[in-house]
């Protein structure tokens, strides 16, 4: 049998990373970022006001009860201003008039005379400003040849921002891999199937798989829910790869049991499989193979619980690396409570990250981590990992801790105790 490390390392051994791709950058939301973004342009562009009020030469200030003479305005969107007097009047966003380095809010002004048109002509300050203040100074936010964002980053509304503020229209991204679903059992039925027959369950696992697949930055272009039938499964794994697949996943068959058909038919196909059955739980006879084409295969069981590891921690390592992103690296927090486990398999469990009465993070293992059980899911904001060396673990002691997602932040949607 296989321990995690070796499986993970053959997986990476043949995901490779695939050519990028240049999309619009309003089209790259969700996308893995295939090159660094370095900036061209200073943000701001020119020192501009921060505030609504009246631009001022910090040097030339005087007492309080000194009235200015307000010579000009400034608006949001007029270009460079060769400013004369004692004081313009500007608006937010507005550029700061040549040799003007201060802005006083209007409220902090009082306004003593105007002018015919209404405008202010003379002011007076009710409180005497900082040097520099209100002022958003070129460059302060960024300046040119900086590291903006890494390559492999994954892009979020944010970064478009950012985009969008340098003027960069297009970006290098990774193609999202093209995933094959094949789910397999014959006591399955269709998730919105009524009444079900004796002896059925409804698929749980197709639907799950599609859309945490979508979620971890691939594409599902084929997904097939058949029977304990390899002549059935051969014909849908010819047309998952007609589709496209690069990778393909399958539950259930995959086993000891005399209806797990699928190791035989992947060799009948060509495949070569590299490992078959993991020192893991839950998802022990979880299997890796390649197709003669070139496409990875994946054999997750059957079981809810069996698939969302596989998932997770193996089928999600090979799209980082298709992806072109670096390993991920776990938190590592202390239980809440004890738990024991096997020593010699590495556990998945389901847990929930929580900050304690003196806001220390914590790990809570959840009660129900048999394979079967869909509802801790609802209730986890994490995966907790165990590893293969461990035994019973006591109230405090470390555990490495994992998002939902690869893309997820861990602990997202972290409740306190």
């Amino acid at each position: 049998m296989t321990g995690y490390d070796e499986a993970l390392a053959t997986i990476l051994a043949q995901a490779s990373r695939q050519a990028a791709i240049r999309v619009p950058a309003a089209a790259a939301i969700g996308s893995i970022l295939a090159e660094d973004i370095v900036s061209k342009h200073w943000l701001p562009p020119f020192d501009n006001a921060a505030m609504d009020g009246f631009a001022l030469r910090h040097a030339d200030l005087g007492p309080l009860e000194i009235e200015y003479r307000v010579t000009g305005l400034q608006a949001a969107g007029d270009g460079r201003a060769s400013a004369s007097g004692d004081a313009w009047e500007i608006t937010t966003g507005a550029r700061m008039p040549d040799g003007f380095d201060t802005v006083i809010p209007v409220e902090q002004v009082e306004i003593s005379a105007r002018d015919e048109t209404g405008s202010p002509a003379r002011v007076r300050l009710l409180e005497s400003p900082e040097p520099g203040q209100h002022v958003r100074r070129r460059g302060e936010d960024v300046t040119p040849d900086r590291l903006l964002i890494r390559s492999s980053e994954y892009l979020q509304p944010q970064h478009l921002m950012m985009l969008a503020a340098q003027g960069i229209e297009e970006v290098a991204v990774a193609p999202r891999p093209r995933v094959a679903l094949l789910i397999t059992g014959s006591e399955l039925a269709d998730a919105t199937t009524r009444c079900l027959g004796s002896g059925q369950i409804r698929d749980s696992n197709g639907p799950f798989l599609n859309a945490r697949v979508e979620a971890a930055g691939a594409e599902v272009v084929f997904r097939r829910t058949l029977g304990d039938d390899s002549a059935a499964y051969a014909q849908a794994l010819d047309e998952a790869l007609r589709a496209g697949a690069e990778i393909v996943l399958s539950t259930g068959a995959v086993s000891m049991g005399r209806f797990d058909f699928v190791p035989d038919a992947l060799r009948q196909a060509g495949a070569e499989i590299l490992f078959h059955k993991v020192r893991i739980r839950p998802g022990k006879p979880l299997l890796f193979a390649r197709l003669p084409n070139g496409a990875l295969y994946f054999g997750l069981p059957g079981n809810p619980i069996s698939s969302a590891v596989g998932l997770r921690f193996f089928v999600e390592p090979a799209l980082r690396g298709m992806l072109g992103m670096p390993p991920e690296r776990p938190l590592t927090v202390a239980l809440a409570h004890p738990y024991k486990k096997r020593e010699g398999l590495r556990f998945h469990l389901r847990a929930r990250l929580f900050a304690d009465d003196g806001n220390t993070l914590r790990a809570e293992i959840l009660p129900g981590q048999e394979s079967f059980r869909i509802a801790p899911m609802l209730r986890a904001n994490a995966w907790a990992v165990a590893a293969e060396d461990r035994g019973a673990l006591a109230a405090g002691d470390s555990i490495d801790i994992y998002g939902l997602g690869h893309l997820f932040p861990v602990g997202m949607e972290m409740r306190t105790a």
